[in-house]
């Protein structure tokens, strides 16, 4: 059975990791979920809502994280996975986020990023000379990296799928999943 990472860590978009994990599972990939250590990992919802300038964050669902980043051997997975929220403001400062993604990358085998995840790819220098969707408050980001930010909620660069949000779930995951199948049949 073909494997799929998902790295995220502490106050990741609940729907983020859970949708993705979930279709994954439905199509016959086993999951595994990374994160800086192997704890119950605490999400949390971001929604949006009229008068808000940006979105609002609530407590979300609690999940047990499989292996600690330090742990993973990314030559057991056909795919990677990150989802957005906060997580990928600090996580992209592990060395060890970086060495896995870089991985995944350097084989163009498939990554999905969504929302604020293409910041870890950005940390991972894997985005120059690329396109990007992202969260738009993150298109700063992704060109500072050398890539061109792109209002998609499904945009394909070769292996990589990148949305802006959870709203984008259905496209952005039915994109991924074509890429994936072919790369890594079930």
């Amino acid at each position: 059975m073909a494997k799929v990472l998902i790295i995220t860590g502490d106050a990741a978009e609940d729907l983020e990791v859970m949708y993705p994990y979930q279709r994954l599972l439905e199509e016959g990939y086993e999951v595994d979920i990374a994160a800086p250590s192997v704890k119950k990992l605490r999400f949390v919802v971001h929604d949006f809502e009229d008068g808000f300038d940006t979105y609002t964050e609530k407590p979300g669902h609690s999940w047990p994280a499989d292996l600690a980043f330090a742990d993973v051997d990314p030559s057991g997975y056909a795919a990677l996975v990150i989802p957005g929220g906060r997580a990928p403001e600090y996580i992209r400062n592990d060395a060890d986020v970086r060495r896995v993604v870089r991985h995944f990358a350097e084989r163009d085998l498939p990554i999905a990023a969504l929302c604020h995840g293409p910041l870890i790819l950005a940390a991972a220098d894997v985005l120059r000379g690329r396109s990007s969707s992202a969260y738009p408050a993150c298109a700063p980001d992704v060109e500072v990296a050398g890539a061109t930010w792109v209002d998609s909620e499904a945009h394909i660069d070769r292996n990589l799928v990148t949305g802006r949000a959870w709203p984008d779930h259905p496209a952005w995951m039915r994109e991924f999943l074509k890429i994936l199948k072919v790369a890594a049949p079930v």
